[in-house]
This record gives C-alpha cells, sequence and structure tokens, in this order.
C-alpha cells in the first residue's frame, strides 16, 4: 500500500506541470500550442483551479479532474510497480504515466494525439526499458517488447486505415505494447482486449445518454491507456 501511496502524491506533486501540457497541446490539427486569452501568456503549469497564474482567466481542463486522474494514475504507478517485482520497471511506467495522463485528456478535447506527445513517449520507452532490462539482467524480454510493439503498430495501423482509429492511435500503440510485453504475453492481450471492451463500453453509455451519435468520433487514447494499466496490474 505505501507504493500506491507515494504514487499518488507524486502524481498531485506532478499535476500542476500535466495541467499546463494539456492546454498547451489540446488544439486542432496543425495549430499552435495554444495560450491563454486574457493575457497570450503559454501555460507551462496551471492551479488546480484551471485560472492562469497571470491574469486568472480560467484555462484548459476543468477544475481538479487532471489533478484526481494523476493521483490516480500515480497510485496505479506504485501498484504496477510491485506488480513487476523489481523497481528499475518504475521509471518506465512514470514516464507513461507523465505523457498518458497529458494524452487522455488532450484527445478527450480535440480528438487527437500530437506527435509532440507520442513521439517523445516512444522514444522514452524505448530507452528506459533497455535500461531496466540491462540493470535487471533481463535483456531477453527486449525481443518481446519489440515484437509486441510491432504487432499494435500493426493493428491500430490497419484500424486507422480502415477508418474507426486515427494515426496518432498507431503512434501510441508500441510504446503501450513495449510496456506490457516487460510483464509478458498474457499481460499484452489483456492491455489490448481491455482498451476495446473499455472503447465499447464507453460507446454504449454515450449512446444510451444521447450524448453521441453512431456516427460520432470516439477518442480511443483513453481507453488504450486504461487498458495498458489494467494489462500491467493484471500481468503482474
Amino acid at each position: 500500500m505505501t507504493a500506491e501511496i507515494l504514487g499518488a502524491l507524486a502524481g498531485l506533486l506532478v499535476a500542476p506541470v500535466l495541467r499546463g501540457a494539456v492546454a498547451r497541446y489540446a488544439v486542432a490539427y496543425r495549430e499552435p500550442v495554444a495560450v491563454c486569452g486574457g493575457c497570450a501568456r503559454v501555460p507551462h503549469w496551471l492551479p488546480p483551479t484551471g485560472r492562469c497564474p497571470g491574469c486568472g482567466a480560467r484555462f484548459g481542463a476543468a477544475p481538479f479532474g487532471v489533478e484526481a486522474v494523476a493521483a490516480a494514475v500515480g497510485a496505479g504507478v506504485g501498484a504496477g510497480v510491485g506488480a513487476a517485482g523489481s523497481w528499475p520497471i518504475a521509471l518506465v511506467l512514470a514516464w507513461v504515466a507523465l505523457f498518458g495522463v497529458v494524452l487522455a485528456f488532450v484527445d478527450g478535447a480535440v480528438h487527437r494525439l500530437p506527435d509532440a506527445l507520442t513521439l517523445p513517449l516512444g522514444v522514452g520507452v524505448a530507452v528506459l526499458l533497455a535500461g531496466a532490462a540491462l540493470v535487471d539482467h533481463r535483456t531477453g524480454v527486449l525481443t518481446r517488447c519489440l515484437l509486441a510493439a510491432a504487432v499494435f503498430f500493426l493493428l491500430y495501423g490497419l484500424l486507422a486505415l480502415l477508418g474507426p482509429m486515427g494515426l496518432g492511435d498507431a503512434k501510441l500503440a508500441p510504446s503501450l505494447g513495449a510496456l506490457l510485453a516487460w510483464y509478458g504475453w498474457r499481460a499484452v492481450y489483456q492491455g489490448a482486449f481491455a482498451g476495446f471492451l473499455l472503447a465499447a463500453a464507453w460507446g454504449l453509455l454515450l449512446l444510451a445518454a444521447r450524448r453521441a451519435g453512431r456516427k460520432d468520433p470516439l477518442p480511443f487514447g483513453p481507453c488504450m491507456l486504461l487498458g495498458a494499466l489494467a494489462g500491467v496490474l493484471a500481468g503482474g
């Protein structure tokens, strides 16, 4: 339980920076990063109220939402570290969590996963997984991670070509596949299945509540990320 509490506290600690990133990147395709409408300030951090420190204008995600999600994800990371049975994976989980919180909010707001977030996420996952494998003397697992990343990219890339998903989902997928593969092929399957299951449930809830129609786009990034977290916890 200590790891979960420390993870939640860490999530709250970095939440102002994550909130600022959400505000910057929740823009339409090819639009520059967002600035405060009141003082034109680029938000590198924002308080839980979502009000600009410069002028007090409300900006970005709803108050306290990012903080709640960051704390919950931090607790999940703490649990994932314990499930892995070794500490080197902690940096990988933390890296994915930091980007994942921002990506989930951005995708929910503007239905896109920017390259400025998915590409650094992928590079970081590759480097940190390699480092974790060396420290933990598990270099053999890197082959599985590479294969899972390729499978996820091909799967989501095909779905993007067919229409149900976007290219951003395909660019996010390899990072999640590689992370899940650290825990084994069962975790890879469980993470992917959980993502699709969550997306189906979310879509049905929106239809039942008449908040969306059958042809309305559904941001799949949050479901992929939650599914990956579920796969990590189950795989441990």
